[in-house]
């Protein structure tokens, strides 16, 4: 198979540096440019990749290198439809991080453009191919514990704001300011808009959509941020299963401008953590638990040595092959935006303190 040629745009997001081993070694693909957003993420690149092109801005890189066929828009969540545009406007597929965006015009926008240009657009859910989840998920179908009764999940991290301070604006993050709720002086765009994930992976795991849901946010441990840092999402799912949803910022961090070693005040950077019910047993899946720990340096902390990176590998794998093979992917913009639609109603049960029927 021919390698895919791709390049990678703003540079902004969390997870860019997670694509840096996996861009330059996996053997199906050639890494062809970079385009960075501003000049403290170019210096980052430059220090860390050598042999890549680096431009500064999206349409330079592509006017100068019309073989691109794949671009990962490694973006914050307010600049995705400008980028799609682009990309769609001259035919190169597209993995979108996980937030496509929360305006649902925006997003209709969005499917329609890369339908009628036939571009692929996956979007990246890199828990799907976590090797955990994915074993749990054969456990499940494969009966093990009965009918499924109740799903509990947290995906809990630290802030990626110091890091990645878009990610602490409201216009970049949500879209734009709407308050949390009346006297709240917080807004939408914080820890929810990072974790789409748990909320993805029920309706994998349950074959079901969301029937109604309650949320509510708790007092932010980070008095400093504008956004929420913690809450929790409890309700049913169509098919009656039952769930309890914790997307938060609950672990804490030093501030850091470059994540590494050290970063974790907390013993874990994140914990992802499963426990489904069924009527013959229990599932518990403890999703970083292959990961490694050690106290050292530099601050003599409980430091994480990650080791499951094989899950970047899969959702690379699977993006290329979709567009080599011309298949949907399973993480498409329709799929994913009932998702998206999801988060929205979690925002809206926070507004109004009552339960949202979907």
């Amino acid at each position: 198979m021919e390698k895919l040629k791709i390049a990678m745009m703003s540079m902004t997001h969390g997870h860019t540096r997670k694509y840096y081993q996996v861009l330059k070694e996996n053997p199906k693909l050639e890494w062809i440019a970079v385009s960075t957003a501003n000049e403290d993420v170019k210096r980052i690149f430059l220090n860390s990749v050598e042999g890549i092109p680096c431009y500064d801005s999206d349409e330079a890189m592509l006017d100068a290198h019309p073989e691109i066929e794949a671009a990962v828009l490694a973006s914050e969540n307010s600049e995705h439809l400008r980028q799609m545009k682009l990309c769609a406007e001259r035919g190169i597929h597209i993995l979108s991080m996980k937030i496509p965006t929360f305006d649902m015009e925006e997003y209709d926008e969005m499917i329609r453009l890369c339908e009628e240009r036939r571009v692929v657009c996956q979007i990246e859910l890199e828990l799907h191919y976590n090797p955990v989840v994915r074993r749990m998920r054969e456990l499940v179908e494969a009966g093990k514990i009965g009918n499924l009764l109740s799903f509990k999940a947290t995906n809990t991290t630290l802030s990626p704001v110091w890091a990645f301070p878009w990610q602490g604006v409201p216009e970049k993050s949500y879209g734009r300011r709407v308050p949390l709720k009346d006297g709240d002086p917080r807004f939408r765009g914080g820890a929810l808009c990072d974790h789409p994930h748990i909320f993805d992976l029920i309706r994998h795991v349950t074959g079901s959509e969301f029937e109604s849901l309650y949320a509510s946010a708790a007092p932010n441990i980070r008095p400093d941020i504008e956004e929420e840092d913690m809450l929790n999402i409890v309700g049913r799912m169509k098919n009656g299963v039952v769930f309890s949803l914790d997307p938060s910022w609950s672990n804490m961090e030093e501030r850091l401008k470059v994540p590494g070693p050290g970063w974790e005040v907390a013993p874990k950077r994140m914990e992802v953590n499963l426990i489904l019910c069924g009527d013959r047993g229990t599932i518990m899946t403890d999703c970083f638990g292959p990961n490694t720990y050690h106290n050292g340096a530099p601050n003599d902390r409980y430091t994480v040595n990650y080791t499951y990176f094989d899950e970047w590998v899969g959702l690379i794998d699977e993006f290329v092959d979709n567009i080599r093979l011309d298949r949907l992917p399973k993480i498409n913009l329709r799929w994913h935006r009932e998702t998206v639609r999801v988060m929205n109603a979690v925002y809206d049960s926070i507004a109004s303190g009552r339960v949202v029927t979907l």
